[in-house]
């Protein structure tokens, strides 16, 4: 179980490492056919004449994925969820059914809102990789955080 993430709890150079995830064909079709229903997303034979030369996942289950990993291995559990403000995604290479993905990257950036003093603004770069250590996707993202309202309490 995590913890919830305020704010406070952050710093700059903080590791953002996961654990993988494996991606199989199964998921790669359900994702596609319900949200990016291309041909070589959603069709194994078809994708074989595509520039892929096979099924690939999604950008966007690419980008799904890492939140996620981001969320359960990272300690991005912010208190009133994970908000974003703004991002930049690259994707790199395709990821295929049986590919296992992981993140690395850091916290690069704290800000204070400049209107809203219990809030403030966390940016972050990430790569994600497969199992043979190449880049599929990378992530530069800034996300609303909420600052602790017990801080200094005793």
């Amino acid at each position: 179980m995590t913890r919830t993430v305020f704010f406070d709890d952050l710093y700059v150079g903080q590791p953002l490492r996961s654990e993988s995830v494996e991606v199989t064909q199964e998921q790669i079709l359900r994702f596609a056919r319900d949200n990016d229903p291309q041909y070589f997303h959603v069709d194994p034979e078809a994708a074989k004449e595509s520039l892929f030369g096979g099924l690939i996942a999604s950008g966007w289950q690419t980008g799904a994925l890492t939140l996620r990993l981001l969320l359960e291995f990272c300690g991005l559990d912010f208190a009133g969820g994970v908000i974003g403000t703004d991002a930049r995604i690259s994707w790199k290479r395709p990821v295929r059914p049986g590919d296992r993905l992981r993140i690395e990257g850091e916290i690069t950036k704290l800000r204070s809102s400049r209107t809203q003093s219990g809030r403030g603004y966390v940016t972050f770069e990430a790569s994600t990789y497969n199992q043979d250590g190449v880049t599929v996707q990378t992530i530069e993202a800034t996300m609303l955080a909420f600052r602790n309202p017990n801080r200094g309490a005793l």
